[in-house]
């Protein structure tokens, strides 16, 4: 008798579980694409790293007033690091440029004296009234030592966002459909003479990824001896844009101090025992008559 309520108990489970999967299936709907399956405008959409490649510093912009600018103009005296977004996105600019303000607050480095901001817009159509109300929420966000003047928002015209953002290897799509732009998330750290040096992925960079990527670009010139050192334990991964701990560089370096921690130890060593020696030495007798 317990074996056939069993059965019939199994046999309610299974037809109940079959009516409510063929409720739950849509009957009208064709299979969809696969998971896989790559939207067609990402396939445009991309970093083509190009280390040491020069931005063209010649290429004409308009600044938050709307004066026209040369990019010649915020490269010089320090590295910069370079922010390709567009004003109006909905999604991933805002949260490219909160996270860049946020590793910038973290960072020890002060911009206008180790380094420059330049964000840009890849939307021929943005305005500078764009370009002023991004920068006055990037500054809100931004608030440890910013200095207007080192902080730059631009807009410009087609010919010249394409020789920028191809001279970077940024590579982005509109989408009619959905009248936006698909991009990557990303900032490059340009040299002082405006090559291409690091790029970071993601919306967030870490503080200490970017501060070594500008001690890189300027070649050591920014930065202390310990940021320095740092980057001998620190190695870049292009893949990743970022920086990983390379642990046979520390076992070297741990290595090579003991090293001379142990040669050190040793000549004091026999330095304080020929001090030792001369000192017992006997004196020789003066003689007698």
């Amino acid at each position: 008798m317990k074996h056939a309520l069993l059965t019939t108990a199994v046999a309610v489970a299974l037809m109940t579980a079959g009516v409510s999967a063929q409720l739950s299936r849509p009957r009208s709907v064709p299979p969809g694409k696969a998971a896989s399956e790559q939207v067609p405008a990402l396939k445009e959409v991309g970093i083509d790293q190009k280390p040491n490649a020069q931005v063209p510093l010649d290429l004409e912009f308009s600044d938050e007033a709307g004066q026209p600018v040369t990019l010649r103009k915020f490269f010089g005296p320090r590295p910069v690091v370079l922010a390709l977004v567009y004003y109006e996105c909905p999604m991933l600019c805002g949260q490219v440029l909160s996270g860049f303000a946020g590793s910038l607050q973290g960072m020890s480095f002060t911009v206008g004296k180790e380094y420059d901001v330049l964000v840009v817009s890849f939307d021929p159509g943005e305005t500078p009234a764009m370009a002023t109300s991004r920068k006055k929420e990037f500054m809100r966000r931004f608030v440890r030592d910013a200095t207007p003047e080192n902080i730059h928002f631009l807009t410009g015209r087609e010919e010249s966002i394409k020789a920028l953002t191809g001279a970077v290897g940024f590579r982005y799509a509109y989408d009619k459909a959905i009248d936006q732009y698909a991009h990557p998330a990303a900032v490059t750290v340009l040299t002082p003479d405006g090559r291409v040096s690091r790029y970071l992925y993601g919306v967030e960079f870490a503080p200490k990824d970017l501060k070594l990527a500008l001690v890189e670009a300027s070649d050591g010139k920014v930065g202390s001896i310990t940021d320095q050192m740092m980057l001998f334990c620190y190695h870049y991964d292009p893949e990743a844009g970022k920086y990983g701990f390379v642990i046979m560089n520390f076992v070297r370096a741990a290595g090579a101090g003991t090293v001379l921690l142990l040669v050190g130890w040793i000549v004091l060593s026999l330095r304080r025992e020929r001090r030792q020696a001369t000192a017992v030495l006997p004196t020789a007798p003066t003689g007698t008559r």
